[in-house]
């Protein structure tokens, strides 16, 4: 599998293509080692050896696609197509609760996948450009690399994007569907607020020009969100791997405190994350940043698809109206199987 990504950002109608054309891209294990490099970066919510941050060599960088070289259906079988995710939430969630009601935590994410075979499955391109039709609003992107796979995603989450000094993240939580009028509850109110207080946290230690607008409801497909900006200036971006590193992971995907509530998941969660809750996006491209957290998305595989989703956790969540928010989510990729091709 050669390694390429395509990607469409928010708004916008243009496709990019970059593609690495010899050997395999650069593996880094820390989001701080991304100082200095250029290319399209992958990261998995935990990097490691074996999961490690990649970082695709912009060898060709092009909005001419050659949409016939990348049809191809990935040759690799998923690991593990079955599963139990409603006893496993079940179980989890029980855990994940028990540690906020004892004050260990202030907020944890707690995700799941699910796997859908198929017997004749959909071309990724296909589900691309339907992705890209269905989506407007969020960044989609579709990846591959013989070391993460093939990805499909479709996030409305900025980490961070920018060139030259203007820079800029978000803080996105609390979710709902999306209607005209919102009515936001306490809970994502304040499950929005732990995320924009880290922020502003973050940036403090490495700008003190910063502005922060908001919270206000977005919509992303089906779902709305609450968002608060944060317009910075860096004048050093050859230092930009220390900042993502202070943000990945955000609280929006991890919990509070980090660190604690980072080892919390990686030992409890039932599932493997993954890919799922890092972040992807080309990095000083043409002298442009747009990573985007990897939220809506699937796992391609030769037989089928795994699907993931996630929802913040704090003292007082019930786990119906959670797993109903996960159900939700992981519509955003169901969807695009329903909908014809343009």
């Amino acid at each position: 599998m050669s390694s390429f990504a395509l990607f469409r950002l928010p708004y916008q109608q243009q496709v990019t293509l970059i593609m690495q054309t010899s050997g395999e891209p650069l593996e880094v294990t820390s989001c701080a080692e991304l100082s200095g490099k250029t290319g399209f970066v992958v990261a998995p919510f935990a990097p490691s050896v074996e999961r490690p941050i990649l970082v695709i060599r912009p060898d060709v960088v092009t909005h001419d696609i050659p949409w016939s070289q990348l049809e191809a259906i990935p040759s690799v079988a998923s690991p593990s197509n079955t599963s139990a995710p409603r006893t496993d939430y079940h179980i989890d969630f029980a855990n994940f609760h028990a540690h906020l009601e004892n004050d260990d935590f202030s907020k944890l994410v707690l995700s799941r996948s699910i796997f859908i075979p198929a017997d004749s499955p959909v071309s990724p391109i296909t589900l691309y450009q339907r992705a890209c039709d269905c989506y407007p609003r969020m960044m989609i992107t579709l990846e591959a690399t013989p070391k993460s796979g093939m990805w499909l995603v479709a996030t409305p989450e900025i980490l961070l994007s920018g060139g030259e000094e203007e820079w800029q993240t978000v803080a996105l939580a609390g979710t709902m569907p999306f209607s005209e009028e919102v009515l936001w509850s306490d809970k994502n109110i304040q499950e929005q607020r732990y995320v924009a207080t880290y922020i502003t946290e973050q940036l403090e230690q490495f700008t003190s020009d910063f502005k922060e607008t908001g919270p206000r409801t977005i919509r992303a497909g089906h779902l709305a969100h609450l968002r608060s900006d944060f317009q910075f200036k860096l004048n050093n971006s050859q230092g930009i791997g220390e900042l993502i590193q202070a943000l990945h992971p955000t609280p929006a995907v991890c919990g509070l405190p980090k660190q604690d509530a980072f080892r919390f998941i990686q030992h409890n969660e039932h599932h493997d994350r993954s890919y799922y809750s890092g972040f992807m996006g080309p990095l000083l491209v043409e002298n442009n940043t747009n990573l985007f957290v990897t939220l809506r998305c699937m796992e391609v595989f030769k037989d089928g698809y795994r699907l993931y989703a996630g929802g913040g956790i704090l003292k007082d969540s019930q786990e119906e109206q959670e797993w109903q928010e996960t159900e939700i989510k992981l519509d955003t990729m169901r969807n695009i199987f329903l909908v014809h091709s343009s």
